[in-house]
């Protein structure tokens, strides 16, 4: 079986999406933040037919220049302005403008910022020795209380 080089896969699916026009494709190394890929590859188009011409051709060249298949794709729906395609190590988005400003996914996957620990708070307590002359201090109340009750 030949080994896929995604890398140089990510790099043609940047090419073939500038080559139809796409704007401001990145390119996403996000081997280190997440299992389920190698890269993402991200580009905006204007319309649903420039978004459906840089699927089509990164998929079919991937096919048949490449013999890598797609393993899953996404955004079928002629509605959507957002498609996806799964090849395992890289996942190719290309969304209209207004959906890449509203999910913004270079900022969550280049964000290298660790996310915050929560604190654990632990609360000490004290807890009060208790001798045999408090013991008995608390019983002898008590008995007097209950004197002064049957008094009554």
């Amino acid at each position: 079986m030949k080994k896929i080089d995604f890398l140089k896969l990510a790099k043609q699916a940047v090419k073939i999406a500038e080559d139809k026009k796409g704007e401001n494709v990145v390119l996403l190394d996000v081997q280190e933040k997440t299992p389920i890929t190698n890269y993402f590859v991200i580009a905006t188009a204007n319309s649903m037919p420039q978004i459906n011409a840089i699927i089509n051709e990164i998929e079919k060249t991937f096919k048949y220049d490449y013999s890598v298949e797609v393993l899953r794709r996404d955004g079928g729906n002629a509605a959507v302005n957002w498609k996806v395609l799964d090849f395992g190590g890289i996942i190719v988005h290309v969304m209209s403008q207004d959906l890449r400003q509203l999910y913004n996914l270079e900022h969550i996957w280049e964000s290298d910022e660790p996310k915050p620990k929560k604190k654990k708070v632990v609360k000490k307590t004290v807890a009060k020795k208790t001798t045999k002359k408090a013991v008995s201090k608390k019983a002898k109340i008590v008995k007097k209380s209950t004197k002064k009750a049957k008094k009554k």
